[in-house]
């Protein structure tokens, strides 16, 4: 693919038939997100954000969902299916309200656009669990800060994760705070009444009955405000539902694809 705005941005397409793009949540790469695009079946391209597995460092200019969300467009090849998990998700969403002509389905699966849950209950917890993290960043702790990321929003326990892989999500966790404006304050308006109902596409919505409240908070909002989106939701599963649970989201992705086509 050619660079996005002074990124090489690696990529890769597996499989044969109906295209879709899938974007990984942030910390992650591609390779999370392969067994899903498996289970799905189709051809899907997926790709490193900047910053993230084999692309080049976010050079701490552009925006940063900005040029997750251009890297999408660039995969595109036509009206696509786009897939995205956690902030990849908030991209995809900010790809389907941008450039509709892209997106000929979208599934956001646990999209952390918290800004869409202001004012609710889960948004206030949200806003107080993660006070800690904003505080080790303030203080210059990184490890710290991806310790509490992690044990909010990962798949298992810091303690429980090997010191290899802590050293990396570490070295990555600037890239939270990178992508944190456009997802706790929406400059955009992405989420607004206005953009969300003006979209025409099937939308599926998918999270883990064991995530944090505030994700159920956020998908109450963006299905009252989009027309038609469908709530789903994996039981046992937390906020790493697309990685923990492939064959449980590939289901559902499948049989709202039958609905629609």
């Amino acid at each position: 693919m050619p660079d996005i705005s002074g990124h090489h941005v690696h990529a890769v397409t597996v499989g044969i038939g109906a295209p879709a793009v899938m974007i990984h949540c942030a910390l992650s790469n591609h390779d999370s997100m392969l067994p899903l695009a498996h289970a799905i079946g189709g051809q899907v391209t997926l790709f490193d954000m900047p910053g993230h597995g084999r692309s080049d460092d976010w050079d701490g200019k552009h925006d940063f969902q900005t040029l997750v969300v251009d890297v999408a467009a660039a995969c595109c090849k036509g009206p696509t299916h786009v897939i995205g998990h956690s902030f990849g998700a908030t991209a995809a969403l900010r790809l389907a309200v941008a450039q509709p002509h892209l997106v000929s389905r979208l599934t956001l699966i646990e999209p952390v656009y918290f800004a869409a849950a202001k004012g609710t209950p889960g948004h206030a917890q949200h806003a107080r669990d993660f006070r800690p993290f904003v505080g080790a960043m303030l203080m210059g702790d990184e490890t710290r800060a991806a310790a509490i990321f992690n044990d909010l929003w990962g798949a298992m326990p810091w303690a429980d994760i090997p010191a290899r892989l802590q050293a990396r999500l570490t070295r990555r966790i600037h890239l939270i705070v990178a992508g944190a404006a456009a997802i706790e304050e929406d400059a955009a308006g992405i989420t607004s009444a206005e953009h969300l109902a003006a979209l025409d596409m099937p939308v599926t919505l998918i999270r883990g009955a064991e995530t944090q409240p505030v994700i159920k908070a956020i998908h109450d909002v963006l299905q009252q405000r989009i027309s038609g989106a469908t709530d789903h939701v994996v039981v046992g599963a937390g906020h790493m539902v697309a990685m923990t649970h492939p064959d449980d989201v590939a289901a559902i992705i499948r049989a709202a694809d039958q609905e629609t086509g």
